[in-house]
């Protein structure tokens, strides 16, 4: 069971695993710990969005910064761990795999693309 320090109007300040000065035992399902778990949390079902995204926003940050030091020579690929090099390869796939598809889709600019409608053909064939 979770333990909870609260603050004068009862609001969830703190939650701990084991008893500590000043906390009470609640059941695991009760409301206010949910609210609270999902407010603090990274993550959890309901909660955490703004630090989910600005999780996932740094990691490409990290990942564009190694990308420099490589290229720079500063840091060598096979400086990582293997379990890295491997994620690091991952994401470089994704990635180029995405670039192919925004390449082939472009932005959404086509003042050059021909719909096949005109007025004076019956159609495509």
């Amino acid at each position: 069971m979770p333990f909870v320090h609260k603050d004068a109007t009862g609001k969830i300040l703190a939650v701990y695993t084991e008893p500590m000065d000043g906390t009470q035992e609640v059941a695991s399902d009760d409301p206010a710990l949910k609210a609270f778990i999902q407010q603090n949390l990274p993550g959890a079902e309901g909660g955490g969005g703004e630090w989910m995204e600005s999780d996932l926003a740094l990691a490409r940050v990290i990942e564009d910064l190694i990308e420099v030091l490589i290229d720079k020579k500063l840091i060598m690929f096979t400086d990582f761990p293997a379990g890295a090099q491997r994620k690091l390869l991952d994401r470089r796939g994704l990635r180029k795999e995405f670039d192919l598809v925004e390449d082939l889709f472009g932005d959404g600019d086509d003042e050059n693309f021909d719909s096949g409608n005109h007025d004076d053909e019956g159609g495509l064939l």
